[in-house]
């Protein structure tokens, strides 16, 4: 098992991009984190030429870029990411010494036919695969473009819940730390399922976006919004 670890650490998680990341350059705390995290959808049905204008934009930081396909991208882009050694989709990745960071991208069918959709049973088999890596380690994050089934993150006009029943079960059972999120744009929120923390920065475009912290292995992720954005 990973030791502990008593540095600090601090991460800027977006996503909803959709071909639109003006905004990314006036989220304050770059100057000092140490990586960007990408919930998914890069763009708007968009392949790789489309995801390289974005990765162009997040990149130009100079910090390490993690990211994953939403719904919105073609699964060309997955290929892509993976090439470029920036995919969490289906991956684990040692966030510190003490924590994991896994992903899983895309989302369950849509009324839309977007080009990125699976059944439940496959983000259940993808977490599963995951799970089994991060485990190992004190403290995890999960990255799903999916908001869990019933929460404040997944709930559409009308008082609906469309999020994944799949992600649900999986944090009721396996209880990670943090769920970071996306995919629901009006559902940007903060809740929780038992002990892990779920946040929904909607789209970046609406100003929405998520600091990841770990001090001295402690994990917490805060809601921030950009005003005017």
């Amino acid at each position: 098992m990973p030791s502990a670890d008593t540095q600090d650490y601090l991460w800027i998680a977006v996503g909803d991009i959709h071909d639109d990341p003006a905004c990314f350059h006036r989220i304050p705390e770059l100057a000092q984190a140490d990586g960007i995290i990408v919930t998914g959808d890069l763009t708007i049905t968009g392949g790789v030429k489309q995801a390289e204008l974005v990765m162009e934009v997040l990149r130009a930081h100079d910090l390490p870029v993690w990211a994953q396909i939403g719904n919105m991208d073609r699964p060309e882009v997955d290929a892509w990411l993976s090439e470029q050694g920036w995919n969490l989709h289906t991956v684990t990745r040692e966030l510190t010494p003490d924590t994991a960071i896994f992903g899983v991208g895309a989302s369950t069918f849509t009324p839309f036919g977007t080009p990125s959709e699976f059944p439940e049973s496959t983000f259940a088999a993808w977490l599963d695969a995951c799970w089994q890596r991060a485990r190992r380690y004190p403290h995890t994050v999960l990255v799903s473009h999916n908001p869990p089934k019933d929460t404040a993150c997944d709930v559409i006009p009308g008082d609906v819940h469309v999020g994944s029943t799949a992600v649900r079960e999986f944090l009721e059972e396996a209880q990670p730390d943090i769920c970071l999120c996306g995919h629901i744009h009006e559902a940007r929120a903060v809740d929780r399922v038992g002990r892990t923390v779920v946040v929904n920065p909607g789209a970046l475009a609406q100003g929405g976006y998520v600091l990841l912290r770990s001090n001295s292995g402690r994990l917490s992720a805060e809601l921030r919004v950009l005003e005017n954005c």
